[in-house]
């Protein structure tokens, strides 16, 4: 399964993906959002991870990107620091499968991985 991971803070992006690799998932990362917007426009991904505070363009604009520019259904898992209710608000207007907060615990990670692929 590929999975995009991004996210800026690169202790937490290299957690996650030796996470992911262990699990057997094939992660590609990338630290800010116009990356992101640039990979998500060449290729396709079972799962994408999103922080919401990315240099250059927000999670939720990456997320708004793909389902509205891209009109893509993948599963989106936001991680972040914090625990914002109207981010959260938001997201659910996405249909954002989940919402991890930081620092994650890998084994929430990997099983809302599995519930978001599930849900598809």
């Amino acid at each position: 399964m590929k999975i995009l991971i991004c996210e800026d803070n690169q202790l937490a992006m290299r957690a996650m993906s030796v996470v992911l690799e262990r699990e057997g998932f094939d992660p590609v990362t990338v630290s800010d959002g116009h990356k992101a917007i640039e990979i998500l426009r060449k290729t396709d991904f079972d799962v994408v991870i999103v922080d919401i505070h990315l240099p250059y363009h927000s999670g939720l604009e990456v997320i708004r990107f793909l389902r509205t520019d891209l009109k893509k259904q993948t599963p989106v898992l936001i991680v972040s620091a914090f625990s914002d209710p109207q981010v959260q608000r938001q997201a659910g207007e996405m249909k954002v499968s989940g919402y991890i907060t930081k620092p994650f615990d890998p084994e929430d990670l990997i099983s809302k991985i599995r519930a978001a692929v599930t849900l598809i």
